[in-house]
């Protein structure tokens, strides 16, 4: 599971990402809306922690750009606001779950847990064809197909983003935790593998080429 920390106060950034990556989650963490927003493009997130301070009224606003793009994602307001008013705001622009500040981190893990257990399913349909990150299985026309790890997460990043080009640097970013330590040739052996144990076995086109700028999800598209 992954999540992102919106959240300008650098100690409490850092506090929150600390106690999220040592229950298990993956995190990343934005100190302004510039670097959310390329998060945002750039991953997939399941969780987001959005920290409205009271300066910043526009802040929430950001709810509306993360459900437009991303309806699966949980958005938790964490807010020095503790008016019943900014609350309603909150709720009201999308927001799943409003914590007040001084946070009590265990309580918010236990909240974060609950969002991301009966949050909204990330299973990608299309057609025949089932993906299902959470128990990295794909089905089609009723028959498991056996793809796993990285050709597994990339193949998901791309069903998200289907209809657009993403780059091997977008997707280096995407799926691997250090991207700048593997070469962009990896993505070429995953997509290879892609072809290799799911399109040619049954006959579909899943991703297509696109020259010089990346690749895109194109199923449904039968070879000719």
């Amino acid at each position: 599971m992954r999540i992102l920390i919106i959240e300008e106060d650098t100690h409490q950034g850092k506090v929150l990402l600390d106690a999220l990556i040592e229950e298990g989650y993956q995190a990343d963490i934005a100190e302004n809306i510039g670097d959310a927003k390329y998060y945002l493009d750039i991953r997939n997130y399941d969780l987001v922690l959005l920290a409205w301070p009271k300066t910043q009224n526009s802040r929430i606003d950001l709810i509306a750009t993360i459900k437009k793009e991303a309806p699966k994602t949980s958005v938790v307001v964490v807010s020095e606001r503790k008016d019943k008013e900014s609350e309603i705001h909150a709720l009201r622009s999308g927001a799943d779950d409003f914590v007040q500040k001084p946070l009590d981190y265990d309580i918010l893990l236990v909240r974060i847990e609950a969002k991301l257990r009966f949050g909204v399913s990330n299973i990608i349909e299309i057609e025949e064809l089932i993906i299902n990150p959470e128990e990295e299985k794909i089905i089609y026309q009723g028959e498991e197909i056996e793809l796993k790890g990285k050709p597994f997460e990339v193949l998901t990043h791309l069903a998200m983003h289907r209809d657009q080009i993403v780059s091997k640097e977008q997707l280096l970013d995407a799926i691997w935790e250090e991207p700048e330590l593997v070469t962009p040739n990896v993505i070429e052996v995953a997509i290879n593998q892609i072809r290799q144990k799911m399109d040619k076995p049954l006959d579909i086109t899943t991703i297509e080429t696109v020259r010089r700028r990346g690749y895109r999800f194109c199923f449904p598209k039968k070879i000719s």
